[in-house]
């Protein structure tokens, strides 16, 4: 899937890798395009003056900045940094581009690299100082629109996780301390992992009118009168691959759902001199019908590899059926079949092969999904107290709700001895009648208290 780059902590994305995350890009680019939003690209690099503009954007954001500090032309007179994302230099087109509230909604979105420079515990695919994402940036009227917006594709990062990656989510906000840097609103899609830490697989952001007023994205309106226009950003990134492989993978490698694999099917011929014209025959008609069915197939008929080898290749790369030929099922008509995810075997007719392998393929993706979601549900546990939280982050991990009195203290002093989060709250503030689980004090939310990535 990836490979350790020259630069500490960033990655090279190696063919299958890079065969998922289109699969990923393709499926959602299909989605957001359907509402009207339009792909561009905008610059790598950034103005220091650009992300001064919005002060709370370049303090949370300080710390992670690449920069070029002595550009070496006549034409450029100030620091630029490397874009760590691109709110900065998106709101100034946007507020070039928009006039009147004929021009709204204003949709576009871009699929590009960023950088952050994390100094610590980078992980390929789940925390590296470059990596690729899709980031949509949207100017709507008013704050129920933008709010709509956010949560519009929140919903389809749901859809896209759930049934493209099988993996189960859950979405949420996060507590006021840990918004996006200038957002009114950050909501997030959380997923448990099998070692019991959570994963944000995205985010959405309802930026409200903090980056309209600082670069000046204004409108008007049907009156004549000046608007500022409200916006938001919203994001997934290429640590969806390292969920994909933590949540399904297995000793033997990667488990991969059918929708995302680059191939759904290999077709492992088995062969003696005297039986090669007949199984390769046989095997190439096969591989035919289905690659004309729509199904992803790589026919491995390799002469220098023997099937132990290419058995244990293809499990490696989490291929989800693997049909082995021989002699036998050649005299016989029928194929061997293997399941990648449960490791059962079975043999069907060859006339049956289409519908089959449908069945197969549409069985494992539903299994996949239950089977993540029964895990995500069962470690949702609640707790009277912080020592109580403590407790059972430490034995089981998984999530932990209680009442939370809205104070960043009362989540350290559950940090700092295990190291676990509130890596969401309720979408909709719920009525919370119980106090603060840690310090006694009035409830505002519940809180979701895991380990995370």
């Amino acid at each position: 899937m990836a490979d350790y780059a020259p630069v500490a902590g960033c990655m090279i994305i190696e063919p299958w890798g890079m065969a998922v995350w289109e699969r990923i890009r393709d499926t959602f680019d299909a989605m957001i395009t359907a509402d009207g939003v339009k792909n561009m690209y905008f610059p790598l690099f950034i103005p220091e003056s650009y992300l001064e503009k919005e002060a709370d954007l370049l303090e949370g954001f300080l710390p992670e900045l690449a920069w070029i500090e002595e550009p070496d032309t006549e034409d450029v007179q100030e620091k630029i940094a490397v874009r760590p994302t691109s709110e900065s230099v998106i709101a100034p087109y946007m507020a070039d581009k928009i006039r009147s509230y004929r021009d709204l909604p204003f949709r576009i979105n871009q699929w590009a690299n960023v950088v952050r420079w994390e100094v610590t515990d980078t992980t390929p695919f789940m925390r590296t100082r470059e990596f690729l994402w899709q980031e949509g940036h949207t100017a709507e009227r008013d704050n129920e629109e933008a709010q709509e917006e956010a949560m519009r594709r929140l919903e389809q990062y749901r859809e896209l996780i759930e049934n493209t990656l099988a993996i189960s989510v859950m979405k949420g906000r996060k507590p006021e301390h840990d918004k996006f840097p200038g957002a009114e609103i950050t909501t997030t899609v959380e997923s448990l992992m099998p070692d019991g830490r959570s994963i944000q697989n995205g985010t959405s952001h309802n930026l409200g009118t903090n980056f309209s007023k600082a670069y000046g994205i204004t409108y008007m309106d049907e009156n004549e009168e000046e608007r500022y226009a409200y916006t938001t950003s919203w994001g997934i990134t290429t640590r969806l691959i390292g969920g994909l492989i933590m949540a399904h993978g297995d000793d033997q490698g990667l488990v991969l759902p059918p929708t995302v694999a680059p191939k759904q099917v290999v077709i492992v011929p088995i062969w003696r001199d005297d039986t090669e014209e007949s199984v390769l025959g046989y095997a190439n008609e096969v591989a035919d019908e289905l690659e004309d069915a729509g199904f992803r197939v790589e026919l491995d008929d390799r002469e220098h590899r023997g099937p132990g080898y290419k058995f244990n290749e293809w499990e490696l790369k989490g291929v989800p059926i693997r049909i082995e030929i021989g002699p036998n099922e050649v005299e016989d008509g029928v194929l061997t079949g293997v399941h990648r995810d449960t490791g059962e075997t079975e043999q069907f007719e060859r006339d049956e092969v289409v519908d089959h392998v449908q069945q197969d393929l549409d069985a494992m993706q539903d299994r996949l999904l239950e089977q993540q979601k029964q895990f995500q549900d069962e470690n949702v546990r609640e707790a009277e107290s912080a020592d109580e939280a403590k407790e059972i982050i430490t034995e089981h991990g998984g999530y932990v709700t209680m009442p939370w009195c809205g104070n960043e203290g009362c989540e350290a002093e559950i940090k700092d001895d295990v190291a676990a989060d509130i890596v969401m709250v309720p979408l909709k503030p719920p009525v919370v009648e119980s106090p603060c689980s840690i310090c006694g004090a009035d409830g505002e939310e519940i809180a979701y208290f895991a380990r995370n990535y």
